[in-house]
């Protein structure tokens, strides 16, 4: 199958970034808003507000029309994941039998507790559920700053296939079809990135935010093979190399998110206009973590945290004084 004609839903950051790296692999292109008016404004200036300085490549059709997506060889869903429903649902109609259809979001339903291929299959039946993960920024993605990522779909040829198509000199997607490792690693990863801002907004220094970060994949990778990951795929890019990314950078919008509640700004308050998916996915994934009887003390105190339960002092002091044990 040649995965010429790519649909990109969703025209924030992230949306803008892939639609410009697909037009260098030589894709044609049409990335469609789903607000009229913004979308309008996009096409006109070709910037995206959400990813300032960074121009839209003119090759790059923009449409606020979802039945543009008819015809499409794959589509891209770059929404958040608690809006990934509502789009999959919407474009369900326009869709061919078989089509891809690629999650980018980094997240789990939170009233279903559903993951995101899981949310495709049951709005667009038709389709076939992938996801797209791993370490990267949109700002770099989109000026075509070298970047790696896991593209996972079931049937192998069609990861390796639409991984050989998205490809580039300076986007370089690995192939899986471990779907659920590369879902889990995206999602978990959010919830401790907060943890690991929150240890940075309060001062507690470089080596409680390393502690943090290696206590915190050991929970990852306890939760992904509970739930049927691969190891290598959690120890991958879509794992640990996401990990690694956003437990320290600023450009991650989770991280900031957590130093901004470390700081002493209330949860509510924390996210400044800035979509922090964690916050979102951190009590989801304890309320699965409960229901397997798993351990996850990083990302409980988390979840405690964003939900009000607990103070950032209190979870600090909890997680200081657990019982010694092996590692």
């Amino acid at each position: 199958m040649a995965y010429d004609r790519i649909v990109v839903v969703g025209a924030g950051a992230w949306g803008t970034a892939l639609a410009n790296a697909l037009t260098r692999a030589g894709r044609g292109v049409t990335l469609i808003g789903r607000d009229a008016a913004a979308t309008a404004a996009i096409a006109a200036s070709r910037q995206s507000p959400r990813l300032p300085g960074v121009r839209l490549d003119e090759r790059i059709a923009v449409t606020a029309d979802m039945a543009q997506a008819a015809g499409a060889d794959a589509v891209l869903l770059v929404v958040p994941a608690q809006a990934l429903r509502a789009a999959a649902t919407a474009l369900a109609p326009a869709l061919k039998a078989g089509t891809p259809v690629i999650a980018c979001a980094k997240g789990i339903e939170r009233v279903t507790h559903k993951f995101m291929t899981e949310v495709i299959a049951e709005a667009a039946p038709g389709a076939l559920p992938a996801i797209l993960s791993g370490p990267s920024f949109a700002a770099d993605v989109a000026r075509g700053l070298p970047t790696a990522v896991t593209l996972a779909a079931r049937p192998p040829k069609t990861a390796e296939a639409l991984a050989r198509a998205f490809g580039s000199a300076s986007f370089r997607p690995y192939h899986s079809t471990d779907v659920r490792g590369v879902e889990i690693g995206g999602a978990a990863k959010n919830v401790l990135a907060i943890g690991a801002g929150i240890v940075t907004g309060r001062g507690l220094g470089a080596s409680a935010a390393a502690a943090l970060t290696a206590r915190g994949f050991a929970e990852l990778l306890r939760f992904g093979k509970t739930f049927g990951a691969r190891a290598e795929t959690l120890t991958g890019l879509s794992g640990l190399g996401d990990l690694i990314l956003t437990c320290a950078s600023v450009q991650s919008r989770n991280f900031t998110y957590g130093i901004a509640i470390g700081e002493g700004t209330p949860p509510a308050d924390a996210a400044r206009d800035k979509l922090a998916e964690g916050a979102f996915t951190a009590s989801v994934l304890i309320d699965l973590a409960i229901e397997k009887k798993l351990d996850m003390p990083v990302a409980a105190a988390v979840a405690a945290v964003l939900d009000g339960t607990i103070s950032v002092d209190e979870a600090i002091e909890a997680l200081l004084t657990r019982p010694f044990r092996a590692e």
